[in-house]
């Protein structure tokens, strides 16, 4: 019952379309308030469950998330070869691509809810998530990666790894500071300079991560969100002699990149080009394709990549069945797997799992109600509860380095406990 991905004509057809009838349900009935009967069950059929996507497949950078879409088409293949959920096929409509744009992001979530009528929405990965409170307001149960505000808090959107920017009360996942402290032999007496994109979650990524740090012991030496996030500058000067400069005149011991690949590019390599000899990390270049490119695979070289998920050189039976799934996707070839993969298959996993235990008698209700006492343990990113998730991150993940044109794992896949978020 898979469906396949939307073009972007169509795609920006169907947006226009739904920019005209934003406050309309379709079939000329009205909409009704929201998480009523009608829409209880909406998607839910005898045989289907009809689930959906938003994805970053295109951007003004270049960069793409399109293989998160890959990753939940491969999960939700597994599924259904299973024999479904409690009897029931995912229908996967594949995801509709916001581009990064705000705008389309909201459009993409309207059209998913009041055109193709879903149940859910998983995966849904981007750096904007402006349809969040309408896929709350609607009562859409939603799954992705938790790197932004919106997975920190409203009761029916989930992040696959639990609430990685959580509000006050929260907790932080200290992975990256712990990881890097363990590289360096030690937080104490070490410096990190932190930046980050202009841009909602660039500002959430440095105060969290300027507070995870500090208290793994680092001396936080510069931390700012002061890159455009709409185009990758031309000219790293500027940002470099900041970063070099903000240890009291000094170079800190780390650079700490929260920004997407051709930022890390662009940044990595000016600073190595001014002498710079400090440990650069990122979260986002853990992706064997970007080693086609010679060089990629020099900006990149030596940079040790943040992963809240077992890395894909691990021996675990489940990354095994994780590769094979994705072959299967791929129409049985080979293809390079990417952390974007692991996002939509993990988003997909955690959503299956929780539909699951919701029962044959499958409603918003009934899957809230599964949710609210959901709990497995030994997953490719650790064990998982709800709705701690929705508050806390799952404390979990690993650090690999690119060296010598290959992926390494630096520091092993382990859980730790998470900090206060103040």
């Amino acid at each position: 019952m898979l469906r396949p991905i939307r073009t972007l004509a169509a795609a920006a057809a169907a947006l226009a379309l739904v920019s005209a009838c934003n406050s309309a349900s379709t079939n000329g009935t009205s909409p009704g308030k929201p998480g009523d009967a009608p829409g209880n069950s909406r998607g839910v059929s005898a045989d289907s469950i009809k689930v959906g996507g938003i994805v970053s497949m295109t951007s003004a950078s270049g960069y793409s998330k399109k293989d998160t879409d890959l990753g939940a088409k491969a999960r939700y293949l597994r599924a259904n070869a299973e024999g479904g959920i409690n009897g029931r096929k995912i229908d996967y409509l594949g995801a509709e691509d916001d581009g990064q744009d705000p705008a389309k992001n909201l459009a993409a979530a309207r059209k998913l809810v009041q055109q193709d009528k879903v149940f859910a929405v998983s995966p849904m990965s981007s750096v904007t998530f402006s349809g969040a409170d309408f896929l709350e307001q609607e009562k859409v149960p939603t799954f992705g990666w938790g790197t932004l505000p919106a997975f920190c808090g409203p009761r029916h959107i989930y992040g696959f790894n639990g609430c990685l920017v959580p509000t006050p009360g929260g907790t932080l996942n200290q992975t990256w500071p712990e990881g890097i402290g363990q590289i360096l032999g030690g937080a104490q007496g070490k410096s990190v300079a932190i930046i980050a994109n202009d841009s909602d979650a660039g500002k959430f990524g440095i105060r969290t991560f300027q507070q995870g740090f500090a208290s793994a012991g680092f001396k936080v030496s510069y931390a700012k969100a002061s890159v455009p996030a709409t185009a990758v500058p031309s000219d790293w000067s500027a940002y470099v002699k900041e970063i070099l400069t903000g240890n009291d005149g000094k170079a800190p011991d780390a650079v700490v990149s929260v920004m997407q690949t051709p930022n890390n590019i662009g940044l990595f390599t000016a600073l190595k080009r001014s002498g710079y000899q400090g440990l650069l990390s990122d979260p986002t270049d853990y992706d064997p394709g970007l080693l086609a490119k010679d060089a990629t695979k020099q900006a990149l070289d030596g940079v040790h990549v943040l992963l809240q998920f077992q890395p894909f050189e691990s021996t675990d039976p489940k990354m095994a069945q994780f590769k094979a799934d994705i072959k299967a996707a791929a129409g049985g070839q080979e293809v390079p797997l990417s952390m974007h993969m692991l996002t939509g298959y993990m988003s997909a996993d955690l959503f299956l799992s929780i539909a699951q235990e919701a029962g044959k008698n499958l409603t918003v209700a009934s899957f809230q109600a599964a949710a609210q006492g959901f709990s497995d343990t030994g997953t490719l990113v650790g064990d998982r509860a709800e709705p701690k998730g929705q508050k806390d991150s799952f404390g979990c993940g690993a650090l690999v380095q690119l060296k010598n044109g290959a992926y390494e794992v630096s520091v092993p896949f382990k859980c730790y406990e998470p900090i206060p978020f103040k």
